[in-house]
């Protein structure tokens, strides 16, 4: 992954969580994006995979 790309992941992830509303309920979709960012971030599951994870099932 490129600095750009690395830069650009962080960049979305913090826009999401400034939106987040603290009402669980209103705010898993948006959780479920970080966290998705956040895997390909680490490199836990390749970019183009459209399986996020088989361990949780996201």
């Amino acid at each position: 992954m490129t600095t750009e790309q690395t830069t650009s992941l962080e960049k979305r992830i913090e826009e999401l969580k400034s939106s987040l509303t603290g009402d669980m309920f209103q705010d898993m979709e948006t959780r479920d994006q970080i966290h998705n960012l956040e895997m390909q971030l680490k490199g836990i599951k390749p970019m183009d995979s459209h399986i996020d994870c088989i361990g949780c099932g996201s």
